[in-house]
């Protein structure tokens, strides 16, 4: 995702910085979880820092789509790519996971279908943008740092192949 304009003020972020906001929310974060849930792709690696620092060992995925390149594309309908199913979550304590709210749509559209099974959800993101949340009423559970900067992770840095010959596999 690009910043929105070329005005916009960057963070980027350390391994060392990823592990002081992950120091941030442990103490936060109380009680057992019966699940934790990372919404990908963004939610991944904080996901499995706190699973492992919460000692939470059922961690699911959730995979949230929403259309690009339409004018009303905040208003949007999701597609859900990949969600756990219902026996795994209903009625059970999840934490959310996901790396930033922005907007709050994806956490938010998660949080929604957890409830829809009666789930009792609770969210955590490493950064928390208040300035350009869609839902006023609403915010994270938890979070380590608010900020209305453009955040860069360090598992976002370009990793693509850079002049690198691929080998061909052995048969």
């Amino acid at each position: 995702m690009l910043p929105e304009t070329e005005q916009t003020r960057r963070i980027i972020l350390t391994w060392s910085d990823v592990d002081a906001l992950i120091d941030q929310l442990v103490p936060q974060i109380r009680g057992t979880f019966d699940a934790l849930i990372l919404v990908t792709r963004g939610g991944i690696v904080p996901g499995g820092m706190l699973a492992d620092a919460l000692d939470i060992r059922h961690i699911l995925t959730a995979a949230v789509e929403f259309p690009a390149g339409t004018s009303h594309r905040l208003l949007a309908w999701p597609t859900f790519l990949q969600f756990p199913d219902e026996a795994l979550v209903r009625g059970k304590r999840i934490l959310i996971v996901d790396d930033v709210w922005t907007h709050g749509r994806h956490i938010m559209t998660v949080r929604g279908r957890l409830e829809a099974f009666n789930a009792r959800p609770e969210m955590a993101v490493l950064h928390y943008k208040p300035a350009a949340s869609l839902f006023p009423n609403h915010r994270p559970t938890y979070h380590a740092a608010m900020t209305d900067a453009y955040v860069v992770y360090p598992w976002e840095i370009d990793r693509r192949k850079r002049g690198v010959r691929l080998l061909a596999p052995e048969v």
